[in-house]
């Protein structure tokens, strides 16, 4: 079966479906406010600290062949402080 046996025995018309398309390609691509509101916070004088810890960590971790330390609890503390941060603001961008 070819594509346009396909498109024949769905009751498409193969212009129409290129016309989507097009469209589509032109519709702007929404911004989500929650990501630019979450690199602002995680790069403010609250996070910063803790975002640096946890990179330290990291590096500390992957620097080493055997180790059974991990960062979860570096994690934790700069994402709970992101989110805090978002959470106060987020709100009111969106409609």
């Amino acid at each position: 079966m070819t594509l346009e046996d396909k498109n024949l025995y769905a009751n498409e018309d193969p212009e129409e479906e290129e016309e989507e398309e097009d469209e589509d390609e032109d519709e702007e691509e929404l911004e989500d406010p929650q990501d630019t509101i979450r690199a602002s916070c995680s790069e403010s004088s609250e996070c910063a600290p803790l975002k640096e810890e946890f990179d330290n960590c990291e590096e500390r971790v992957n620097s080493r062949s055997q180790t059974t330390e991990d960062c979860t609890q570096e994690l934790f503390d700069f994402l709970h402080c992101a989110d805090t941060c978002v959470s106060k603001e987020l709100f009111n961008h969106l409609k």
